[in-house]
């Protein structure tokens, strides 16, 4: 702990180990424990709570059972079985990492950290988490659950972003975690700061490591880690179009890889500028993309949606243009569609609710 001489963390670790073996919750992937689930529930654990991601679980791994059937997927059919879990980049480094392990590993996982690190999309940590719960090595795997823990237990005052913080913690959980049963101890440490060690009310009287817990003992569990304050979240008006051919067919796009929410479908448009009025901003916006002089008519949607770190109102117009409308783009990234085979392709979620919108018009 934080200036201390090292010591011996036995008591700790067995009444950890019995608070979980008592109260564990019951997880898919913690009965199948394999390499492929653990690691495909770690990434779908990342930003995002167990409850929300319980479902996608079961329908990932019903659609893609293992490494193979991933990478054989198209980018497509990934995307669209990740559509509403967010952080879209999650989805195409786990069908890269499939592709990766099949090239490189032959199907399998590999069983040391250092090769499960260069995975695509795996940090220290979930490398720590794979290698500690698929292979029993003894990792410290070590999340912002186990970071408020261990920040509380040790009173810590420093912000846990410093890598100065940083790497007190990440000691103390080293020189916390158990040897024999490494993958346990670090799933009943993340266990313990999603349900006991919350970052407000924390159930303290729950708590196996409440005896030894330096912020327990001076009466101010909340008061760690150090909190900085929260800046404001934007707000954006986004506008777009809904462009249709005479057969009734509706024009989308394919977001660039590289960019935020890549790889997802989308119906042209984009921010409106200080001094536009939605209409305006459609209008300059499809002549910018599509190089078409449109015509916008009456609006059909306006959807408010609230993603990580910012939020949006977004305006959908019908559209019509005075110009030959474009063919689709031979490279697939733009194409003219049916309305009724807009289910088949992966929208970010405020575009899948105008999606949902437009079958009531």
């Amino acid at each position: 702990m934080t200036g201390d001489t090292p010591r011996d963390f036995d008591a700790e670790r067995r009444a950890l180990a019995a608070w979980f073996r008592a109260s564990a919750r019951d997880l898919p992937w913690r009965s199948r424990r394999d390499p492929y689930t653990t690691w495909l529930s770690e990434i779908m654990l990342q930003q995002t709570r167990v409850e929300q991601a319980l479902p996608y679980f079961e329908r990932f791994v019903t659609r893609f059972p293992d490494v193979r059937s991933l990478a054989d997927a198209s980018i497509d059919d990934v995307l669209r079985a990740w559509e509403g879990l967010g952080y879209y980049s999650r989805a195409r480094n786990l069908h890269r990492a499939a592709r990766d392990l099949v090239q490189r590993f032959d199907g399998r996982f590999p069983s040391d950290y250092d090769s499960i690190r260069t995975l695509p999309g795996v940090g220290a940590y979930t490398a720590a988490a794979i290698a500690s719960q698929a292979f029993g090595l003894p990792c410290a795997a070590v999340d912002s659950n186990v970071v408020r823990v261990l920040t509380r237990f040790s009173a810590d005052p420093g912000d846990p972003r410093r890598a100065t913080t940083r790497r007190r913690i990440d000691g103390l959980a080293a020189s916390m975690l158990d040897p024999v049963h490494p993958g346990t101890h670090n799933e009943a440490l993340m266990e313990l700061g999603a349900r006991v060690c919350r970052p407000r009310s924390p159930r303290c009287s729950e708590c196996p490591l409440s005896r030894s817990c330096r912020a327990f003992a001076e009466g101010q569990p909340e008061a760690y880690p150090t909190r900085v304050p929260k800046r404001p979240v934007p707000h954006f008006d986004i506008a777009v179009g809904v462009l249709r051919d005479a057969s009734g067919r509706l024009f989308i796009q394919r977001r660039p890889d590289d960019a935020m929410l890549g790889g997802l479908w989308e119906f042209p448009g984009g921010k409106v500028e200080p001094g536009e009025t939605p209409e305006e901003a459609c209008r300059r916006e499809i002549a910018e993309e599509l190089g078409l002089r449109a015509r916008v008519g009456r609006r059909l949607a306006m959807i408010r949606h609230a993603y990580s770190h910012f939020r949006i109102t977004l305006h959908a117009f019908d559209c019509t243009s005075a110009d030959a409308l474009p063919p689709d783009r031979p490279d697939g990234t733009a194409r003219w569609v049916a309305a009724e085979s807009l289910a088949d392709y992966a929208f970010p979620r405020a575009n899948r609710r105008l999606v949902e919108e437009l079958r009531g018009h």
